[in-house]
């Protein structure tokens, strides 16, 4: 008889991985869709193109079905506009909430204004809340109503409410599936509890106490629920001291929390106490990122900067500061003029101008990042702003003397020791003062209730800039090498 033959290792481990489950349904065909880097590869791309050209829906189907919904979203946003909709349109019933969830937020309000109404309501409801608000939260205000419209009772005043609160906040973020009980509940009676069902939340970790008024009282983490005899009290086993979130926190606050505590959930409650939702560490995680990220784009006065942004909103948010900054350089040009003279005497000073004004801008940036990202994470308060400014001023000297020291010797071995030793008191001055700019500027913008990475390395570029180009042009004056 013959000998059936068994299965390898590597076909018994993907049979038991469901497909869009955290395993692709079948790794030997990854290296033909995706590289070492876990990116589509230009090919597996161009492939499905070629398909779309050609009207061939089944074709692309196939080559798109085997794709977890993360690298379907992927998909979808490398694609052209045009593209993206007939794609969507090819692998309709591949189109899940999973994959919708994870589209960028430009790719994804773009796909749901050309669906209909009854088909992203169908879409909302099969999400948590936080993600249907994040679905519909940015699609013109008609087109939330039709949305909404369509959405049961329930649904809809849950994504309503969640609208009610303002952008970045723990109110428009959070989820309000979660599981809250009383607290003269026991052990026992909690766990039939969740084994009846009572339409629970599909994932939880973290079960919320609640007294009469549902203000959270303590909270419960399943793996005490599971260690702990039925007929112990929930009061004689939660944790009472925890950590809450009032609806209306900023959402930078929020992660600063989760951070701070080593939170894996947190309660939310508002204005009276009362217990509204919660917030779960992979909203934190998603926050932290965009948080950032935007810091980043904000320094460069670059806008959101996302490729996906339509053109005219990044052109609007970028030249705005492209026109401030034109502003700034005028400063500098000014000075420049006001010693033209001097230049013309002396060529070096025009060799060696760019060379104070670079270093003093890149000290100056040097010191911001560090600022900004100490306001974020709180590590930077009115408390010891004095301190922070005075380290920032120590090492601005010792970074100075350096680079003083280098510059110095390089000028007067090329151009002689007096405008050596000129270059050098004007590049210790420049990164001084830039120090102290990086610190001043953004703590500033801070104070007066403004982002400190908005517009910070405009003003920080205009005073070392301008520093430097005055103190060199300046001590070189009072040198009497020109004038």
């Amino acid at each position: 008889m013959a000998e059936t033959p068994r299965p390898d290792e590597d076909d018994l481990m993907l049979a038991e991985l469901p497909a869009g489950e955290g395993a692709r349904p079948d790794d030997r065909i990854d290296d033909e869709r995706m590289d070492e880097e876990n990116t589509l590869k230009p090919g597996y791309i161009r492939a499905i193109q070629d398909g779309l050209d050609a009207g061939d829906k089944q074709a692309v189907y196939e080559l798109v079905e085997p794709l977890h919904p993360a690298d379907i979203a992927d998909l979808l946003e490398l694609l052209s506009r045009d593209e993206r909709h007939e794609l969507a349109a090819a692998i309709t019933d591949l189109m899940s909430s999973e994959v919708v969830a994870e589209l960028n937020d430009y790719v994804r309000e773009d796909m749901m204004e050309s669906l209909p109404a009854a088909s992203v309501a169908l879409i909302a409801e099969q999400l948590d809340t936080d993600d249907a608000v994040q679905l519909i939260e940015d699609l013109d205000e008609d087109d939330q109503q039709a949305i909404l419209a369509e959405l049961d009772a329930e649904d809809r005043i849950a994504i309503e409410t969640a609208l009610g609160y303002p952008e970045e906040t723990a109110g428009r973020l959070m989820s309000r599936d979660f599981v809250a009980v009383p607290e003269h509940m026991t052990v026992g009676q909690l766990i039939d509890f969740l084994r009846d069902g009572h339409e629970l939340p599909e994932d939880f970790f973290e079960i919320f106490v609640v007294d009469a008024g549902h203000h959270p009282v303590g909270t419960c983490q399943l793996s005490w629920i599971l260690r702990t005899p039925r007929a112990i009290a929930l009061g004689d086993v939660m944790k009472r001291d925890q950590t809450l979130i009032p609806a209306m926190l900023d959402q930078e606050e929020v992660a600063l929390m989760f951070q701070k505590y080593g939170l894996i959930s947190a309660a939310v409650i508002d204005d009276s106490g009362r217990l509204v939702g919660q917030m779960t560490v992979d909203d934190v995680v998603h926050i932290i990122s965009e948080e950032a990220g935007e810091d980043t784009l904000l320094l460069s006065g670059a806008g959101e900067g996302d490729i996906n942004e339509p053109i005219r909103d990044a052109y609007s948010a970028r030249v705005r500061w492209l026109v401030a900054n034109l502003g700034t350089a005028l400063v500098a040009s000014l000075i420049i003029a006001a010693f033209g003279a001097a230049i013309e005497q002396l060529v070096a000073l025009a060799v060696l101008m760019p060379i104070v004004a670079s270093i003093g801008g890149n000290a100056g940036t040097q010191t911001m990042a560090v600022t900004v990202r100490a306001i974020a994470t709180n590590q930077l308060t009115r408390s010891n702003t004095r301190r922070i400014l005075w380290r920032e001023m120590r090492v601005g000297m010792l970074n100075g003397a350096t680079i003083a020291l280098l510059v110095g010797a390089a000028t007067a071995v090329i151009f002689g020791p007096t405008l050596g030793v000129v270059i050098a008191l004007a590049m210790v001055i420049n990164v001084f003062v830039a120090g102290m700019a990086g610190v001043l500027v953004p703590v500033a913008f801070e104070r007066l209730d403004q982002d400190p990475a908005v517009a910070s390395s405009v003003f920080v570029t205009m005073i070392t800039d301008s520093m430097g180009f005055f103190a060199f042009l300046g001590l070189a004056v009072l040198s009497g090498i020109a004038g």
